[in-house]
């Protein structure tokens, strides 16, 4: 019979770490006497970081003292009292490779059902002072598991868990945790795994996200052309065949190889990374290809931005004949096969890769419905209009509605479709009719994106069908690290490093490697650029980033390597000049 040994509590506080301050519940100590556990948590408990932990799936954490005797082996420590590992209820028995998802027990008055493994966080490494912990947990097939609350009711220390109810499937906490952070993971497991009810939303999505098809698995596409063989590594130099002005601010370049080799198909919606001359060290750019390749050439689109040295290097600098470092097509906001209608809305010099995807439509004849929806300054500024009226209109079942921001230059001209002046609303959208199993694809200025994006929310588009593009730093993920002011990516502080360059694209920003670093991600933390974290040990993906050029090395081996052409950035640390695209 399992035994409840001990119930702990405590409320989130915040906690100094690494020169950051982290909000958190992880520290957990024994309490005495009864306490009543309600949905959310029990009595005098709680969590700092509700989007990982907490919520009605999390409510309590369980960790067994068997594991407490095996970390104290393994570790060599003796000071491992309950609680430390952050879980509420320590428990005798109930083992993760026994305990199954949907399992339901009875404690003390209340009843609860296992949902999921334990979230593999970075925190309790900094409760146990054991940076490689997260790992540890899931190498080791000890994660614990959190619980449901059923029915709320009072328990104690002491008190005897009752199985009431075996889950279906019978899949163990640990085989659960294996299949999303290790290698090696058997589909059908992830398919029974879907099959269990009590199985958190969230791990469900991670897992039908696990078995959809890969990109690496899908061929590349263009128009009309057969699958190519995968791009390049890194950069390779490639030959400006033609420059074409589409308006008074935005260029076409046209690229081929530079040795008349035919260049690799392209995905609809990919982009380019450039590197260029321009300052004390080259400067990366990334830029969609605005149409599929054709003839085999490349094509992207850029805007002369007043301030953007590069963008205005590529305006008044280059010529054709001119060659420059370009690295293969690469990204995965890209049109995606299907028969439900699609919406490709942009505004600016957003256009350019839902163009490609629009190339594409229309050189299959698509019969999918297609809403083409773009915002633009005025008539002068309006990219690609004529180029996309004319392949709209190849296609059976296209709409076409454009917006002007700038007052007047809205009168209608014959041939062309009407212009609305201002941007969309809930009413225009709603008025085209967009039905909510359509997939969305959006790209332009962030505030264009979030509140487009909300308006198609509105009309009862689910949030995985509104895909977005954007070229600037991603938002940050960084779990239950308190907010503090933006700041503007900049060098790193301190003596300037002697190892290999390193750049991170979408930043715009080239400096030289040091070990004071520990990781790449931690010489992006001291420049202050946006990150994408949450184990710090290689094991949950967060921070997978695109190489797009040299060579790294694992400081601590990630428990399953990354796709191809990607990197965890939390765990490694340059071989040769790298570039980024963070």
């Amino acid at each position: 019979m399992a035994t409840l040994l001990s119930v702990n509590v405590g409320m989130p506080k915040d906690v100094p770490w690494q020169g950051r301050t982290v909000h958190t519940g992880i520290w957990k100590t024994p309490v005495q006497g009864p306490r009543t556990v309600r949905r959310l948590n029990i009595d005098g408990d709680g969590q700092g970081d509700l989007a990982g932990h907490g919520g009605e799936m999390r409510a309590v954490l369980v960790y067994q003292v068997e594991s407490y005797d095996h970390w104290r082996r393994h570790l060599g420590r003796d000071d491992l009292d309950f609680g430390v590992f952050g879980e509420n209820f320590t428990v005798d028995g109930l083992p993760d490779d026994e305990v199954c998802i949907g399992d339901r027990y009875r404690i003390g008055d209340a009843e609860f059902e296992v949902s999921q493994p334990r979230v593999t966080c970075y925190r309790v490494g900094m409760r146990l002072g054991e940076p490689a912990m997260p790992s540890l947990l899931v190498a080791h097939h000890r994660p614990g598991f959190y619980l449901r609350v059923i029915t709320e009711g009072q328990i104690r220390a002491g008190d005897e868990i009752t199985l009431t109810r075996k889950g279906p499937e019978h899949l163990t906490v640990a085989e659960v945790d294996a299949l999303l952070y290790l290698p090696g993971r058997d589909p059908e497991l992830l398919r029974r795994a879907l099959n269990i009810p009590a199985l958190s939303p969230g791990w469900q999505q991670s897992f039908r996200e696990l078995l959809a098809p890969r990109e690496t698995d899908r061929p590349a596409v263009g128009a009309g052309a057969p699958p190519a063989a995968r791009g390049w590594p890194g950069f390779q130099a490639m030959r400006v065949a033609r420059i074409v002005a589409e308006t008074s601010t935005v260029s076409s370049l046209y690229l081929d190889s530079a040795d008349g080799t035919p260049v690799p198909a392209a995905r609809p919606g990919q982009y380019l990374s450039l590197r260029l001359p321009v300052g004390t060290a080259p400067s990366v750019r990334s830029y969609s290809l605005s149409c599929a390749p054709v003839d085999g050439v490349y094509r992207i689109s850029v805007k002369h931005e007043p301030h953007g040295q590069v963008s205005h290097y590529l305006h008044t600098r280059l010529r054709p004949g001119d060659t420059v470092d370009v690295a293969s097509p690469r990204g995965t906001f890209v049109l995606e096969d299907g028969t439900d209608p699609v919406v490709l809305a942009s505004a600016g010099i957003g256009a350019t890769p839902v163009l490609a995807m629009l190339h594409q439509l229309a050189a299959t004849r698509d019969p999918r419905p297609l809403w083409w929806i773009h915002v633009a300054h005025d008539r002068a500024g309006h990219v690609f209009a004529d180029e996309a009226h004319a392949l709209l209109a190849q296609l059976p079942h296209a709409q076409e509605h454009i917006y002007y921001t700038a007052p007047g230059d809205t009168l209608p001209e014959p041939g062309r479709p009407p212009v609305t002046p201002g941007r969309p609303s809930a009413a225009s959208l709603a008025a085209m009719g967009i039905p909510s199993d359509a997939d969305a694809y959006l790209c332009g200025p962030t505030a264009f994106m979030d509140d487009f994006g909300a308006l198609l929310g509105d009309l009862g588009l689910r949030p995985e069908r509104i895909r977005t593009e954007q070229f600037s730093a991603l938002s940050a993920i960084n779990p239950g690290v308190t907010a503090a002011d933006a700041v503007r990516p900049h060098q790193p502080p301190g003596p300037p490093g002697a190892g290999p360059l390193i750049t991170f694209a979408r930043s715009g920003i080239t400096t030289a490697w040091s070990p004071a670093h520990a990781s790449l991600l931690g010489l992006a933390e001291a420049c202050d650029i946006p990150t994408r974290w949450s184990c710090r040990t290689g094991v949950c993906h967060t921070c997978v980033t695109p190489l797009v050029a040299g060579d790294i090395t694992y400081t601590t081996q990630p428990l399953e390597p990354p796709e191809p052409g990607t990197v965890l950035v939390c765990c490694s640390e340059p071989t040769t000049e790298v570039v980024l695209d963070l």
